[in-house]
Formats: structure tokens, sequence, C-alpha cells
């Protein structure tokens, strides 16, 4: 059994106040049933609140980038050793709107999950077209090429690492990947990982993901969870999701 993973990505919101009535609610409301996990990524600042606040609990926390690098002249960045020294246990690496409003390439991204994995951090490492690539039917395609540069960089330690589909039209756009679709992806990629022998890898669907879709979301045979943005700042909506 790969067990079910739902992931908030806190994107670039969040304060003090309000991080600390989040997570207190979280805290309250999560029973952490058996075979299911729940991982919070919040921006850079707000590491130690999230540590200090889940340490102890079965809700793991964990940041929404990292560097290619271990250490050195890169200003800005953050390395893999610094998130774990702050005890995360996940990070996202090549979340769309990386890829889409900073560049980052697949071999960006792949060299990214190694560093986590240097660092002993779990990449969730996203995966995802545009509506320009879907609507030309390049779907498995850029999916697949995106899987290809991250497997060969990681060799056998593909089997380490989570998948996000995040399809980048349905993200933050209210528009969801109906379950049939997000099903034909996730099967396409379970084939890829049985292929290179990683197939307990879960893999999650990200885009527009609410309580309202997720039971029938997650109810597809190769969707092991979500990775969820702006729901995951509502407790109440966060928990629902986690529950169905």
């Amino acid at each position: 059994m790969r067990g079910k993973l739902i992931v908030g990505n806190w994107k670039m919101n969040g304060g003090l106040a309000t991080n600390s009535a989040l997570l207190v609610a979280l805290l309250a409301g999560w029973t952490a049933p058996a075979g299911r996990a729940m991982g919070l990524c919040v921006p850079f600042p707000y590491i130690g609140q999230a540590r200090d606040a889940l340490q102890g609990s079965a809700i793991v926390w964990g940041a929404q980038d990292v560097s290619a690098h271990a250490a050195g002249a890169y200003t800005g960045e953050v390395s893999a050793g610094m998130l774990a020294e702050f005890g995360c246990g996940l990070v996202l690496v090549g979340h769309s709107e990386r890829r889409q409003l900073h560049g980052e390439t697949d071999v960006m991204v792949a060299a990214k999950a190694a560093a986590a994995l240097d660092g002993g951090l779990t990449p969730v490492v996203c995966l995802g077209e545009t509506l320009a690539e879907r609507d030309a039917g390049q779907t498995l395609d850029v999916v697949g090429r995106q899987f290809d540069a991250a497997a060969a960089k990681l060799g056998a330690r593909l089997a380490l690492v989570a998948l996000a589909y995040e399809p980048v039209w349905a993200i933050g756009t209210g528009r969801t990947a109906t379950p049939a679709e997000a099903q034909a992806v996730h099967g396409f990629l379970r084939q890829k990982l049985s292929a290179a022998g990683a197939e307990g890898v879960k893999v999650l669907y990200g885009g527009s993901v609410k309580a309202a879709n997720a039971a029938e979301l997650f109810a597809m045979p190769d969707i092991d969870g979500g990775l969820v943005g702006g729901a995951s700042l509502d407790a109440n909506e966060f928990l629902a999701i986690a529950a169905a």
C-alpha cells in the first residue's frame, strides 16, 4: 500500500498571527488516520514557526523551493542542509509557478530534487502541462519529458521522491481536471515509475483541489492524494480535503 498524502502549499501567503491560528486549527482537527499523512510547505520565513508548532505532531512541515547547491555564493538561495536544520521533511521542486515565472528547466528541477535528497529531504517533484500544450495533444509528451529528466538524474533514488501532477491550466483558476483526465496522466506516470523500479512512489494531484471534488479525485486508483494551494489556507476546507 502506497498510502495517501495531502500536502498544503501556502505559496506567498501568511503572517505570524494568521499562521498561528491555522496551525492550531489543523493540529486540533487532524487525527492522522492509518495510511494517511499530512504535510505543509510554507514560505521560508515561517519554517521556524511551523517547526515550533508542529514538532512532535503527525504533521510534517517543509519548504516551497530549494537550491540545487549545497553552499556558496548564491545570494537569496536556501540549501537543503539549511532546511534540514529546521526539521523540514518535504520540499517542493519544479512547481509550475517556478517553471513558468522563474524559468526553471527540467534539468534545474532534477538538480534540485537531487540536492533535496542529498540533504535528507523528500522532494515533491511537480509535473504538468500548460493549456496550450494540452490543447495540442502534448500532455503525455510534456509530463513524460519532465519525468525523464528527474529519473535520469536520480537513478535508483527516484524511489525516494513523491510526484505531483499539476496541470498548469488548473492551478488557481477554479478549473480542475476531471477525475478521468487526472487518472489518465497518473496512470501514465505509474507505468513509468514501475518501469523504473519505483512502484512505491506516491503521485499526488494538484490543481484547484477542494473539498467538493477531493473524494472523486482521490478515488481514482493511481491518485495518492493532493498538492493543495489556496484551499490549504482554510483549516476547515483543508481538513475536509484530507478526510476525503
